[in-house]
């Protein structure tokens, strides 16, 4: 026969309660401690990791935009110059006065 120790019972329901009790502490201790964590970065001027691609993206673009202007002033710069034509008439007359 099985019998019932009301002393077991009550310390088991006690117990129960209390892990209800510390998991909905921890609970509230992690909000809390990871509303804290999340105020101090944001007074530390941190950038998220949104923020952080974004920018490197944008800077990733910009060395590829640099190398290919980079070359093409090579290229532009290492063309033959065509030679003057000596038979071209030059004149470095000034600006032409009308008769008023």
């Amino acid at each position: 026969m099985q019998t019932r120790n009301r002393i077991f019972d009550d310390f088991s329901k006690l117990m129960n309660n209390a892990v209800g009790v510390a998991q909905g502490a921890k609970g509230e201790a992690e909000n809390a401690m990871k509303g804290w964590v999340d105020r101090w970065l944001a007074d530390r001027d941190f950038v998220t990791r949104d923020e952080f691609e974004a920018v490197r993206a944008m800077a990733q673009k910009a060395r590829e935009e640099n190398a290919a202007l980079t070359a093409r002033l090579e290229a532009i710069e290492s063309a033959p110059k065509p030679k003057a034509n000596p038979r071209a008439k030059t004149t470095s007359a000034g600006p032409k006065k009308s008769k008023s």
